[in-house]
């Protein structure tokens, strides 16, 4: 048997979150269409609450894996760190296929389309109401976890806290800003190209502030029970990594979607 003490890995031990969570994605996929052709959301929603529950317990292991059993060398974060660089590069290209398939409707509507674009009798959304306004939230919500890294780096128990509740009350808000301006979109994801290229762009953003508002909760509480450190403090960094791509991609979404489509 390999001795753990002879090389400076972390042997992980046997975890049933992985399984779950990829089996949780790929039903995922299965009650989108369900979704789709039966308007039915029952099956999506419990899903959804499934991954949220895998995730808590997943995050709840790594938490006590690196600060209760020291088992996070510089070796170990050093190779975490590459994981969620890779994995918001694989999110970049999932992103990309949208923005691409929007364009390419866009740039050259076919016949089916009207040659119009948007779409004869679809009116798309004024970008400087709601659009602009879910844009300031999340620009601001980038400035408050920069401050509570600053925090952090400082010492700053309470300002930490403080600028990671209102980032996570921005996320919130800019959640509840789409899921209203979704009850008012004049169209639906059945309208045409637009409808679903808009909805499908948008509402995977929507998740990606979802599951990055409960990245930073998790955050939130470990800062709370004293987890976090000067020298060892790589999970608010993940968090703050993905928050700020999450704004990235806003800002796109919000000049192409948004903008280009009202212009």
């Amino acid at each position: 048997m390999l001795n753990k003490s002879s090389h400076p890995y972390h042997i992980v031990d046997i975890s049933p979150w992985p399984l779950l969570t990829s089996l949780c994605v790929f039903n995922g996929i299965i009650f989108f269409i369900e979704l789709v052709n039966f308007k039915d959301e029952t099956f999506n929603n419990l899903n959804l609450c499934v991954i949220i529950l895998i995730l808590f317990q997943w995050w709840r292991d790594i938490s006590r894996e690196s600060t209760g059993q020291g088992l996070h060398p510089l070796k170990i974060i050093s190779g975490l760190k590459w994981g969620i660089i890779l994995f918001i590069i694989s999110e970049i290209l999932f992103f990309l296929s949208f923005f691409w398939s929007f364009l390419h409707f866009s740039l050259s509507p076919n016949a089916e389309l009207g040659v119009l674009w948007p779409p004869a009798r679809i009116k798309s959304f004024n970008f400087l109401e709601v659009p602009l306004l879910n844009t300031l939230v999340l620009v601001s919500s980038g400035v408050t976890i920069t401050w509570a890294h600053k925090c952090l780096i400082l010492n700053n128990p309470q300002g930490l806290k403080k600028s990671l509740s209102l980032t996570i009350l921005l996320g919130v808000y800019f959640t509840l800003l789409q899921a209203l301006e979704y009850l008012d979109a004049p169209y639906s994801i059945f309208d045409s190209a637009f409808g679903s290229a808009f909805f499908v762009a948008t509402g995977f953003h929507g998740l990606h502030v979802i599951v990055g508002s409960i990245f930073l909760t998790f955050s939130l509480v470990r800062a709370s029970l004293g987890c976090f450190s000067l020298a060892h403090h790589f999970g608010f960094e993940a968090a703050a990594w993905y928050w700020h791509f999450v704004d990235v991609v806003w800002l796109f979404l919000y000049r192409t979607i948004y903008w280009w489509s009202r212009s």
